[in-house]
């Protein structure tokens, strides 16, 4: 037995720090499964496969804002890197994929920054979770967050600031539904928390929702973000046509 990242450094050729890396990120997986836990002990025949993660892709630019479609895997850190003529905006969870935006000037930022705070930029997502969804639900709980290597959200009436999640039906599919959603606020990890305490957890939320067996990911997607006169839209992934939507 020896642990898993040391295995996988061999395995693929890399140092054990970058072994680290992808199993954190969580593009590697064992027999079919994710694989969480870097320093957990496995056989030393095992065979890790690591999915490649795609690069975020520029869906608008001008002397304003610049607006790209996130992969999955990649965190906002990670993206605006790749921009440095640019700065967020909006962040997305590693595994969300989708719109985000980032400012190209002081000016734009700071006006920017004040759409969001005033609830004025429209933020719809499609997600597919477990449950049969046939009608709208609203859920507006309040929600803390505690920071820290991985935040941790949850809902708190007591000192939880104020969140709200529309979820429209889009389509059943045996004991799933692919759902739109529209939030205000725009909490850390507000989605996922509210859809978990609605009994509608997303497929594939290790964290909050169901594991899935057909899928490594959140299935969370940011479709659409409208501010200002802008309106930017990024098509779903494959992995969404995985459950027969």
């Amino acid at each position: 037995m020896e642990k898993a990242y040391k295995l996988l450094a061999i395995q693929e050729g890399i140092s054990n720090g970058k072994a680290k890396e992808l199993i954190d990120k969580g593009v590697v997986t064992v027999n079919g499964k994710k694989l969480v836990v870097a320093r957990g002990e496995l056989r030393e025949d095992t065979i890790f496969k690591v999915k490649e993660i795609a690069n975020a892709r520029v869906i608008f630019e001008d002397d304003d804002i610049l607006v790209v479609d996130k992969p999955a895997f990649l965190n906002a850190a990670e993206v605006e890197s790749k921009f440095p003529q640019a700065v967020l905006l909006n962040r997305l969870d590693k595994e969300t994929s989708g719109v985000m935006m980032l400012a190209k000037n002081e000016e734009f930022r700071q006006k920017a920054i004040k759409e969001f705070k005033n609830n004025r930029v429209y933020k719809e997502y499609v997600a597919i979770v477990d449950g049969k969804i046939v009608e709208e639900v609203v859920i507006e709980l309040p929600i803390s967050t505690i920071k820290g290597k991985t935040a941790r959200s949850r809902i708190d009436e007591k000192h939880g600031k104020p969140a709200k999640t529309t979820v429209y039906p889009y389509m059943v599919e045996g004991h799933k539904s692919k759902v739109k959603i529209v939030i205000e606020n725009g909490r850390t990890h507000q989605i996922r928390v509210h859809l978990q305490s609605a009994a509608i957890p997303i497929i594939g939320d290790l964290q909050y929702g169901k594991a899935s067996s057909q899928v490594q990911r959140v299935m969370l997607h940011s479709k659409i973000t409208k501010i200002f006169d802008y309106e930017f839209e990024a098509k779903e992934p494959k992995e969404f046509y995985h459950f027969g939507f």
